[in-house]
């Protein structure tokens, strides 16, 4: 068939070369220059009318929606509209990401395992209950932030300054929430027409700096599948998955698409830290090149109301994802750093996820600009292909993490070299 994905980073390269395997014509807008080996890039402008409306003009089976922002635009919507099936919730549906106040009392309306909390839409009562709160405290903007909109506010002061930073823009709410201990670990699910198939589960690691430290990024590393106890993929089923679908449609809000479930291993059982709703990045880049049936296919089946999740089949193996940001990220990533890649080994996949084209070739363009992923036969193996990938680009001044799987014993810590140079210890969060 023939398939528009939309999105230019990491997860799209994964959603794209997913699809290209399997002989599909992929087309993608706006991609990458990684993204344009496999796919036809088409260019355009990208507000939700006028992807639905190129959709239509180029005749595709499919479309499938990689970032949040054109879901809470209503990309959705505009392709149903115009009679394209479309892989993604409606705009309605994709407020259980886009907003996190009202995502929080939809867990609480359908007895959905969160932490307590507390939404706020102004300043002042916002900084009253942080005051009566013992740290750590979690604080998080309401809106879309790209995975970066939340703070583990190890003091009272620290609190009250994200809350400063949310309430300084229009509109703003913030949720104030406990903190849990636990690992934390990833749950997707592939929805459409009432049923689900789960992936296996996978793990971020989304500080900028190893031992968990350091500012939020969108995610520098992952590992698939985690380790989860058969007691508590049950529980996530019946607990968490199935009644969020259930409470959706209760709603009038069926839903199509990714359900994220990023969830807290705490000792009183998993716990929802955040709802997406759509493929988690990268969590992309080490989940799907373990699918070994059809993307696409699914995709199609689930935007028609089809789904069968007994052909949703992944491989026995595990993956590791590696991301390489650019110097200066998450605060200010350094653009035009030129990039010189080398050549993949077996089971081994370059995603691009923040580069772009110059006169000298291939240079950085954002803020995580490579996820590098291994598939073995066992996490240890995967994790060891990726790390050495990883060295073998030349990225001067590249940040990775070291630790990638350290929580359970795999984390590959330790210098290393990259780009050529030795790295130093990691940076502490204050300098």
């Amino acid at each position: 068939m023939r398939v528009l994905v939309v999105g230019g980073g990491g997860r799209e390269h994964a959603i794209v070369h997913a699809c290209a395997r399997h002989g599909h014509e992929v087309l993608c807008t706006p991609g990458n220059p990684g993204i344009s080996e496999p796919a036809r890039i088409l260019e355009g402008p990208q507000d939700a009318r006028s992807v639905a409306e190129l959709a239509a003009r180029e005749g595709v089976d499919l479309v499938i929606v990689g970032p949040e922002a054109y879901l809470a635009a209503g990309l959705v919507d505009e392709c149903l509209a115009l009679g394209v099936p479309a892989f993604g919730p409606t705009r309605a549906a994709s407020r259980l990401e886009g907003d996190k106040a009202w995502s929080k009392a939809f867990m609480g309306r359908h007895g959905i395992p969160t932490a307590q909390h507390r939404a706020f839409g102004t300043l002042e009562p916002a900084l009253a209950h942080v005051a009566t709160r013992p740290p750590p405290i979690v604080v998080k903007d309401a809106g879309l932030r790209a995975g970066k909109g939340v703070t583990i506010a190890r003091s009272q002061e620290e609190a009250r300054a994200a809350l400063r930073e949310i309430f300084s823009q229009a509109d703003a709410q913030a949720v104030i929430e406990d903190f849990m201990t636990g690992q934390e670990v990833t749950v997707l699910a592939l929805c459409g027409g009432g049923r689900y198939a789960l992936t296996p589960p996978s793990q971020d690691h989304k500080t900028i700096h190893e031992g968990d430290t350091g500012p939020m990024t969108g995610g520098m590393g992952v590992i698939c599948p985690f380790p989860l106890p058969p007691g508590d993929l049950r529980f996530i089923r019946e607990r968490i998955i199935e009644p969020t679908l259930a409470g959706l449609s209760a709603e009038g809000l069926p839903y199509c698409g990714v359900l994220y479930a990023g969830l807290m291993l705490t000792p009183d059982g998993p716990r929802v830290v955040e709802f997406n709703a759509r493929f988690g990045d990268p969590e992309a880049e080490a989940v799907l090149p373990l699918l070994t049936s059809d993307l696409a296919q699914h995709a199609l089946d689930a935007a028609t109301g089809f789904l069968d999740p007994q052909t949703v089949v992944f491989s026995a193996e595990a993956s590791a994802t590696i991301i390489l940001a650019a110097p200066g990220y998450p605060a200010e990533p350094l653009r035009g750093v030129p990039i010189r890649l080398p050549e993949p080994q077996d089971g081994q996949i370059i995603y691009h996820a923040g580069t772009g084209r110059a006169d000298a070739g291939l240079v950085s363009a954002g803020g995580r600009v490579l996820a590098l992923t291994a598939t073995a036969p066992t996490l240890p193996e995967a994790l060891r292909s990726a790390y050495a990938l990883a060295d073998a680009v030349d990225f001067p001044g590249a940040q990775l993490r070291r630790d990638i799987g350290g929580r359970i014993g795999l984390g590959a810590a330790g210098a290393g070299k990259q780009g050529g140079q030795e790295h130093a210890p990691p940076r502490s969060p204050t300098s």
